[in-house]
């Protein structure tokens, strides 16, 4: 295998689909579903040994009301109900007057690690004493992003023990993810590091850590809104706000909450041209901050109002990077109307808000799997070949069955079709 696997890298696309079939088997039907998703644009540039093109499906939430503008929101996701939650969530918080969003702070942090640090002082008083030289170098090794109104803002120290020191600078990227430009100054750095300080550096590289770009969502509920009778609605806040308590407590819990909030935040993000596994990264990061894996969110019941916060990092942007090669961005960003990296990060932290929102809700009311069948039912019945007309009638056909298998689907597919023919 490996010999047919020499050199791949140089091979075309339907060389290495070649390659594949023959080596590992592949029928004359997988080939050509693997050939008519082939991307002829862009796509095979964008990574290494392409092959495909693996698509996932792009819908919209609707509903959203966020500091007083509506928005239509691209969600880009394979998993059944999250858009259908967000949609809903949102409704009900725009009822309630809809969702207020900040951001604190958009700043970018890097990393330069020196490693066989013996007196971390002496690192410490060199940095501090050479900030502002340090700072220049980096403004000098991007320049041009100073012109923008952005560039480096702080440089520090940090011991991290066993003889290692990390030497952090934060920069504002405006409106950039600020990969490649953060690297490019932290490399500058590192080599006046090594020039003067005569210390050899471990690595230089950004870090995902997010929490200088951070962003905050609150709504408020009136309680009567809950529910038609308002001691039903009372128990329901109340239960909310207990179940988000557990989520605070329990790291298993927490978990799964905050899976939930990222299934809104992650198809945001990768409708938008981001990189979802920084966020996924940062996020649960920032669950962790004082030692204990908590959720995100907190919910809190207080004078007949149920009030929920999130807070979020999210180092993203709305140019460079993928936003500028992959066409459908730039028509999401349409869709959403978003004209700056903050208003995207407040409208991601209110989705998030909304997602958890709506999963909370349905979990200590009617339960959280209710939600889930029909979507579970209607893949089911896709999966065995029903058309777009043939899926409503074949997903209420399996809806009434305790445990349905695909044998029974395609049952009731063709019954359903012989009744057609009729």
């Amino acid at each position: 295998m490996n010999a047919a696997f020499s050199q791949f890298y140089k091979r075309t696309p339907e060389q290495r689909l070649a390659i594949l079939a023959k080596t590992l088997g592949l029928s004359e039907t997988e080939q050509q579903e693997l050939q008519q998703r082939a991307d002829q644009g862009d796509a095979p540039l964008l990574i290494e040994n392409y092959l495909t093109t693996y698509q996932l499906p792009e819908g919209v939430a609707v509903n959203f009301l966020v500091n007083q503008h509506e928005y239509v929101v691209p969600m880009v996701t394979e998993e059944p109900s999250v858009i259908a939650a967000a949609s809903n969530g949102a409704k009900q918080l725009a009822q309630a007057g809809g969702i207020t969003a900040t951001v604190r702070s958009r700043l970018l942090t890097g990393q330069v690690v020196l490693s066989d640090v013996r007196v971390y002082a002496s690192i410490d008083d060199w940095v501090a004493l050479h900030q502002n030289e340090l700072l220049e170098v980096a403004r000098q090794a991007h320049p041009s992003i100073v012109k923008r109104g952005g560039g480096p803002q702080t440089i520090r120290t940090r011991d991290l023990g066993e003889g290692f020191v990390s030497i952090d600078l934060t920069v504002d990227v405006q409106s950039a993810m600020g990969a490649n430009m953060m690297n490019t100054m932290l490399e500058a750095i590192a080599d006046v590091i090594q020039n003067k300080l005569h210390h050899t550096t471990l690595f230089s590289i950004l870090s995902n850590a997010g929490d200088q770009s951070l962003a905050t969502a609150t709504v408020s509920i009136p309680v009567g809104q809950l529910a038609n009778d308002f001691d039903d609605a009372k128990r329901v806040a109340k239960r909310i706000e207990q179940a988000s308590r557990i989520a605070q407590l329990d790291s298993m819990r927490a978990v799964t909450h905050n899976k939930g909030i990222m299934n809104g935040v992650d198809a945001v993000v990768l409708a938008m041209g981001n990189d979802w596994r920084a966020i996924e990264s940062a996020a649960h990061a920032f669950a962790v901050t004082d030692g204990q894996y908590r959720g995100l969110s907190q919910w809190h019941l207080t004078d007949n109002q149920l009030t929920g916060t999130l807070t979020l990092p999210l180092p993203i942007g709305v140019v460079g990077g993928a936003t500028k090669v992959l066409p459908l961005v730039a028509i999401n960003q349409k869709i959403a109307q978003i004209k700056s990296p903050e208003e995207l990060m407040m409208l991601i932290v209110a989705v998030g808000l909304a997602q958890n929102f709506a999963a909370l809700k349905a979990l200590v009311t009617s339960g959280i799997q209710q939600g889930h069948m029909k979507m579970q039912m209607r893949s089911l019945a896709m999966s065995v070949g029903a058309t777009a007309v043939e899926t409503p009638a074949l997903t209420q056909q399996l809806m009434k069955l305790s445990d349905p298998n695909e044998a029974q689907a395609t049952q009731l597919l063709n019954q359903i079709r012989e009744k057609q023919g009729e």
